[in-house]
């Protein structure tokens, strides 16, 4: 299976990426060449014009679209070492040593960077340019993916600037972000940019089917809920609790008749996410504890007192902690929003009188009585409060205040 099998509905990126990795590979070859090292692929045959491949790339697209997958195919083909390529085999077989280790997660030149805080900062950063000024230990490149380029702060963004502007030989940025606004202009403007679609409900089912072991039905249904999200269509497919929490969420436009519904339905919904919130602590928050604790010498059995001088280092773990919670209990937000959108969207094509099939025809006969009894315009300004809410949230208005807003204005219409 090549590496490019798990990127869904993308075929133009995929074409533009396998066109930079057979470029790349025939840098390599090149280098190797004139190092008087041996020679262990040769050039492809015909290749002329401008090299199809740089050192820094950005890959934009909504949410679901398969940004993280698409960079971490391209970083496996970039350390394809599979024997087919001296046989005119393009790179990223997906079988070779290089690309197992890239799409899993342990080659020694792939770094993968991922937040669960809400932001990246100036420390980490610096750690990643550090990083990527070292020569390949042992692959044919040195890759970064950056998973959330968007939640570089200012300070972090113009560190990675320099890295980005000057950077080191065999080194490759792979960069991704909801769209290109959201980030700095002047690394932008130095990446090549790649924007993948919302793939095709069909596809997502498929790769469900073929890769996970869904149900058809089951598979069909996901795609559809979720509207062409991967990572949430599996969830909803695997995950039993997703999906009694997502039936919750679409009950939400029936509750809305008075003032007390919409004040209990917000409180409910933000503590769904508190939950989500406590879930994610419980599992590794402990854990992270007492292995700071063990690491400084204070774990169990041996008093439990920290030496001194180490207070500091468990308070910016703590610190960390509250980060992150508040980041799980956002995602969850969001999530039940995104769902939220998604019912009035289905409400809208009804009274549009539109052919698109509903994403949420599960529910619909809740979204027939909505229709019924309401117009499109009223129907825009819903989804409008919903959009609204989820912009309060990314400016940190409170979540109790932001949600119960929205339910309000849902009520209102």
């Amino acid at each position: 299976m090549a590496v490019w099998d798990d990127v869904v509905g993308q075929d133009r990126v995929t074409a533009q990426l396998a066109a930079a990795a057979r470029d790349a590979d025939a840098i390599v070859t090149a280098d190797s060449a004139l190092a008087g090292a041996p020679q262990d692929t040769p050039a492809p045959a015909g290749q002329t014009g401008a090299s199809q491949m740089t050192h820094a790339w950005l890959f934009t697209g909504p949410p679901g679209s398969g940004r993280s997958t698409a960079a971490r195919a391209f970083a496996a083909a970039l350390q394809c070492v599979s024997p087919d390529r001296a046989l005119g085999g393009a790179p990223g077989c997906g079988f070779c040593d290089g690309c197992h280790t890239s799409l899993v997660g342990t080659h020694a030149d792939v770094e993968i960077v991922r937040t669960d805080l809400l932001s990246i900062g100036v420390k980490e950063t610096r750690d990643l340019v550090r990083r990527a000024a070292l020569s390949p230990a042992g692959g044919r490149w040195q890759v970064i993916v950056l998973e959330d380029a968007d939640r570089l702060t200012e300070g972090a963004g113009n560190v990675l600037l320099k890295a980005v502007e000057e950077p080191a030989p065999r080194t490759v940025w792979l960069l991704c972000a909801p769209s290109i606004e959201d980030v700095l202009p002047t690394i932008r403007s130095r990446c090549r940019h790649l924007t993948l679609r919302t793939p095709p409900v069909s596809a997502v089912a498929d790769v469900l089917i073929r890769r996970d072991g869904i149900e058809p039905a089951a598979a069909e249904t996901a795609a559809r809920a979720t509207q062409g999200h991967i990572g949430r269509a599996r969830r909803l497919a695997t995950d039993e609790r997703t999906r009694a929490r997502r039936a919750a969420v679409l009950k939400l436009p029936m509750r809305v008749d008075d003032i007390g519904g919409c004040l209990k339905a917000a409180q409910e919904l933000i503590d769904a996410a508190g939950e989500d919130a406590k879930q994610v602590a419980d599992e590794v928050d402990t854990k992270e504890t007492e292995e700071l604790r063990a690491a400084l010498g204070a774990a169990a059995g041996t008093g439990g007192r920290l030496p001194r001088g180490t207070a500091g280092a468990m308070k910016e773990l703590q610190d960390k902690q509250k980060r992150r919670a508040t980041r799980t209990q956002r995602d969850s937000l969001d999530l039940a929003l995104s769902d939220l959108t998604g019912f009035y969207r289905d409400v809208l094509a009804l009274q549009m009188g539109a052919s698109v099939p509903l994403a949420n025809d599960e529910v619909r006969d809740n979204i027939q009585r909505i229709a019924a009894s309401s117009t499109p315009e009223r129907t825009l300004r819903r989804i409008e409060a919903v959009i609204a809410c989820r912009g309060a949230l990314d400016r940190n208005v409170a979540p109790l205040l932001a949600v119960e807003a929205m339910t309000a204005a849902l009520r209102a219409g």
